[in-house]
């Protein structure tokens, strides 16, 4: 069997196995444009060529300098992909020519290009991610400064902020990256001999992005990206191939606090060698079901120890250990192959607890000697105090009591097993009985057990019976035997108690951080989370929990408490004012206001702060390393919640103010133009009837006095359509309702629309004897006018508009049909939306888009329906109809 250690570790088997299929991608990371990047990959392109490869330039950018585009000539070029652009006619990378002709190799300069809106992905990168997926090999480039994280630091560098950037995932899946150099002198030599800018910017890049001060710092940070994934590389590899380290290809620092006089020390002291070399360090502590119990002052000096670490950018880690923790050290430093570990000096402790104490710092030390050791201690180091207990043994006194009952039913089971079974040795059944003692109460116990069973087995089951002489060897040596494997078999039994007791726990941990996930992220406000997680908190941490969000005045104020609670005094409402205010923990456990009964810590990330949590215990406790861990975990889930809320919010008021845009400008355009045409056709018929020098025939006179009445009905039209809109908009149209003979209701909106309707034929196809309806008289007639004035609008000239009715169960059904060239079937439902006009079909002249929309209104508001649909199967024409109640049910039809 293969040893654990020597196992490749199966996630990355797992990530090598899903590079099955994938192409390799190479990247050519430079600190600046013009340090030869490109140059670099055409060269490595046409060495591959070479060898035979098919390769293809998808997309070079030589930017006119000529000993680049001399590289490009024995190369297959991919012709670009034209796209028309805000007028102009732009060239991208033609992804699907790529896919299809799917050569071996393809070149796809500059990573994070950003593509043309409308392209198939918004960044070259995402184009590379598929080609790889497909197979394809990729040679690119990519400047650091483009890296997301980096984007900051470049800025306040360089005091220019890079808009194109690239996620370092995409860096960190690269299979290569080849770090492209150039000294800083020489490059703005380079730059001055117009090599990588025209000569009308030399001068301005110089001065700005080009100083020596900005590219010597954008150099050290290529080299340490270019130095981290390569260093990352290694990792993968030594998992995978099972590999233990460690290889000191890059420093890497690891401090273990285990003991916590001087943890602060070794996490300052850490902090300064890592500061000095300018490399990663990591912070870790272990938890034990072996290891002596700590002090609750001991615990709180770790726990802020971590919390230091963290603020002074350490990875923090807790292992847990199920053997001895400096195997468990050693083993995490080999996995992340460290070079160095710190760690402290053990205080001194009484000669009797120093036989079994475990020296982690001695252990490492000796284990340990392929890494480079350090020892920390302080002067100050007090003497080790023992965790202050009312039973020497164990916590619970009942516990040996338990103990007795058990190892007492154990006798009883052997006298009966002696009497009813003749046997040699009934040693077993007092050590099932010190198993279950194990199982059940935990490791002292069990050994008092098995001290215990051992007496009661030499009293009352060897000869001489009821004494504790032994006369025969072979029964002391079974004696022996028998304490001693039940010492060790309580021990193991009472390991694998604490192990499952602890796996309970990280499973309960874990199955709360689920729930809590799940509730909040169903929760539709932020008061509906914010109360979830007070809840989450108080039940997970057995502790009160409050959530505060800024008041009127703008200090906090609790929103949502468990228990219940409205106010904090003002020593504690000043730490959650502080907690707010500058985004950092305040009150108890924290460097500030560490009086404070209650620990605030800020919702959210860097300045977009969304809440502030707040914890304290009934004992006034602080929190262990694990329960500040699942707080953190909850908070981080809270912030996530909020800022989901948060988002929807800002969406939803983005798209009311869209809409209300949208309708304001359809409104205005309304205005200007449908409102306006009617006047000034009007005015300009007015203004020649009033002129005294102009001597008109009494046809011209009469027409001209038609177009008034005519413009004038029409614009009268379109004011009542926006009163009538704004009536039911605010719910204030509200039908008197009368019976309503259908027959004289389009008699009569024929006859007011006589003028828009002169050049159709308007037929009325309503029976005589149709039963009325019940409705209000002037509001069904101002719906059939819109219909009408709809359908004349979009009906050929000297066309036949049909106005029918007929009896559909207990209501009447009327429609009005014409000939014209029909609504596009997706648009059906929209036209009856404000404002909407088709882009074809029925759209072809203009109007204001309230027609419609307010005979469905008033449709509705009379309990009816109304629908649009073609007049003739092949779907020209429009048929809009519309159904209303019969005044009377029950009378025959």
């Amino acid at each position: 069997m293969i040893p654990t250690d020597l196992r490749p570790e199966p996630e990355a088997l797992l990530a090598e196995a899903g590079r099955e299929g994938r192409g390799r991608l190479k990247v050519f990371l430079g600190a600046a444009p013009g340090v030869g990047k490109t140059y670099a990959m055409l060269e490595a392109a046409r060495r591959r060529a070479a060898d035979g490869v098919d390769v293809v330039a998808a997309v070079v950018e030589t930017h006119g300098r000529a000993e680049t585009e001399a590289l490009l000539q024995d190369l297959d070029i991919l012709p670009k992909r034209a796209q028309f652009y805000r007028d102009r006619i732009l060239h991208e990378m033609d992804l699907d020519a790529l896919l299809e002709r799917r050569p071996a190799l393809a070149l796809i300069d500059e990573l994070a290009h950003s593509n043309i809106p409308g392209s198939r992905h918004e960044k070259r990168w995402q184009d590379v991610e598929e080609v790889l997926a497909t197979g394809i090999d990729v040679l690119t480039t990519l400047n650091v400064q483009h890296l997301e994280t980096l984007n900051d630091r470049v800025a306040r560098i360089s005091g220019v902020r890079v808009r194109e950037t690239v996620p370092d995932a995409v860096l960190e899946r690269a299979d290569e990256v080849e770090l492209i150099d150039l000294p800083t002198e020489e490059l703005i030599d380079r730059l001055r001999a117009g090599k990588v800018y025209v000569q009308d910017q030399i001068a301005r890049a110089v001065q700005n992005f080009f100083s020596k001060g900005n590219l010597t710092a954008l150099r050290e940070m290529a080299m340490r990206a270019a130095a981290d994934r390569v260093d990352a590389q290694l990792q993968e590899h030594m998992r995978a191939n099972a590999i233990g380290g460690p290889w000191p290809a890059q420093e890497r620092i690891l401090v273990a606090l285990t003991e916590s006089p001087v943890a602060r020390t070794l996490v300052r002291t850490a902090k300064r060698m890592a500061d000095r070399a300018r490399v990663e360090w990591v912070v870790v502590t272990v938890a034990s079901a072996d290891a002596t119990p700590l002090h609750d002052t001991d615990k709180d000096a770790l726990a802020q120890a971590l919390r230091l670490a963290e603020r002074l950018g350490a990875e923090v880690a807790t292992l847990q250990a199920a053997g001895p923790v400096a195997a468990e050290i050693l083993g995490y430093a080999r996995r992340r192959n460290v070079s160095r570990i710190l760690l402290g000096r053990a205080r001194p402790r009484p000669v009797w607890r120093r036989l079994w104490h475990e020296d982690v710092a001695r252990d490492v030390t000796e284990a340990g000697r392929d890494f480079e050791v350090t020892v920390v201690t302080d002067p100050q180091t007090e003497p080790c105090r023992p965790v202050a207990r009312s039973w020497p043994l164990d916590r619970d006194p009942r516990a040996y009591g338990k103990a007795t009952i058990i190892t007492a039913a154990a006798g009883l089971v052997a006298f009966a097993a002696e009497w009813i079974f003749p046997v040699p040795s009934l040693a077993l059944i007092f050590m099932t009985g010190v198993i279950v003692v194990a199982v059940r109460q935990g490791l002292w116990p069990s050994i008092y057990a098995s001290c215990l069973g051992f007496l009661t087995y030499n009293f009352f089951f060897t000869d001489p019976r009821n004494t504790f002489f032994v006369i025969r060897q072979d029964q002391i040596l079974t004696l022996i035997l028998f304490l001693i494997a039940s010492i060790l078999t309580g021990n193991l039994a009472a390991q694998m108690r604490d192990r499952a007791l602890a796996q309970r726990e990280i499973t309960l941990r874990t199955n709360m951080l689920y729930d809590f996930a799940r509730q909040v992220a169903g929760a539709a406000s932020s008061t509906e989370v914010l109360r979830i997680a007070a809840t989450h908190v108080s039940t997970a941490l057995g502790c009160e929990a409050v959530l505060m969000r800024p008041g009127p005045l703008g200090r906090p104020i609790i929103e949502a408490a468990e228990p219940a609670r409205d106010t904090l005094d003002l020593r504690d409402a000043s730490a959650a004012d502080y907690a707010w205010q500058r985004g950092e923990e305040a009150g108890r456990g924290s460097c500030t206001l560490p009086a404070s009964r209650w620990l605030f810590l800020p919702v959210g990330k860097g300045e977009r702060r969304l809440a502030v949590l707040g914890v304290a215990f009934a004992d006034a406790r602080s929190l262990s390393p694990t329960d500040r861990r699942l707080l953190d975990a909850m908070t981080d889930q809270l912030g996530v919640a909020l800022e989901r809320i948060s988002l929807q919010d800002d969406l939803e008021q983005a798209l009311v103010a869209s809409e209300a845009e949208r309708l304001r400008a359809a409104l205005l355009s309304s205005v200007s133009h449908d409102l306006r045409t009617p006047l000034v056709s009007i005015i300009g018929a007015a203004s020649t009837l009033a002129d005294p020098e102009l001597h008109l025939p009494d046809a011209a006179r009469t027409e001209m006095a038609e177009t008034i009445r005519d413009e004038g009905e029409r614009l009268d039209r379109y004011i009542q359509n926006l009163l009538d809109m704004t009536r039911l908009g605010h719910g204030a149209l509200v039908p008197k309702r009368l019976t309503v003979d259908m027959r004289e209701i389009a008699g009569s909106a024929r006859h007011r629309l006589r003028g828009a309707l002169r050049d159709h034929e308007v037929r009325i196809e309503v029976p005589a004897g149709l039963p009325p309806v019940l409705a209000d008289p002037l509001l069904i007639e101002q719906v059939v006018m819109n219909l009408l004035d709809n359908a004349a609008k979009y009906a050929p000239e000297d066309s036949a508009i049909t106005v029918a009715a007929c009896i559909r169960g207990i209501e009447v059904e009327l429609s009005v049909g014409d000939t014209g060239p029909g609504i596009p079937a997706d648009a059906r439902e929209r036209v009856f939306d404000m404002f909407y006009r088709v882009a074809e079909g029925d759209g072809q002249r203009a109007g204001t888009g309230l027609g419609l929309a307010i005979a469905r209104g008033i449709v509705e508001a009379h309990g009816g329906r109304i629908k649009a649909e073609p007049s003739w199967p092949d779907g020209t024409g429009t048929r809009i109809a519309l159904t209303l109640p019969l005044a009377n049910p029950e009378a025959p039809a």
